[in-house]
């Protein structure tokens, strides 16, 4: 990510996630990034790690349903954390030129992968979407994206 900041600190034996660079910069944002991704990440709770009901913070990646044909549509589905969220959210990518997930390291103690900090930032495509989870970095390259929270 470039601008929110997302690491393990053995020190803390947790993480330490910080969206407060990437908060500074997205009102620059604004008429760079397409509609469906900037109500996405300029939501007034998606950042708010200790209250937000629609914060992403600890949602658990419940499934990927990868297109069929390229450029095609892309859904993440994420499930609520028992602590935090009323519900689970749904990711729908329009126009997906890239799509990967790379498990850089094995956090066997954990059930699910979840997400400790995301970043959506303008891209050729339209935008980039990079999830930092637990165990794993998902990235995004699409047209638009919407974020549907409810009936997951």
């Amino acid at each position: 990510m470039e601008f929110a900041k997302a690491a393990w600190d053995p020190e803390l034996h947790g993480f330490r996630v910080d969206p407060t660079a990437y908060l500074a910069e997205l009102p620059r944002l604004r008429d760079a990034l397409p509609p469906g991704a900037w109500a996405f990440a300029a939501d007034e709770e998606h950042y708010r790690f200790g209250t937000g009901a629609r914060c992403v913070k600890d949602l658990g990646l419940a499934g990927v349903d990868i297109p069929g044909r390229k450029g095609g549509g892309l859904t993440l589905t994420f499930v609520p954390s028992e602590w935090k969220h009323d519900t689970g959210l749904r990711i729908r990518y329009a126009g997906v030129r890239h799509f990967s997930i790379d498990y850089a390291h094995a956090i066997d103690w954990m059930e699910t992968d979840t997400v400790l900090l995301d970043e959506i930032l303008p891209h050729d495509a339209g935008c980039s979407h990079e999830i930092a989870l637990t165990d794993a970095v998902i990235i995004v390259h699409c047209r638009d994206l919407e974020a549907v929270w409810g009936g997951v």
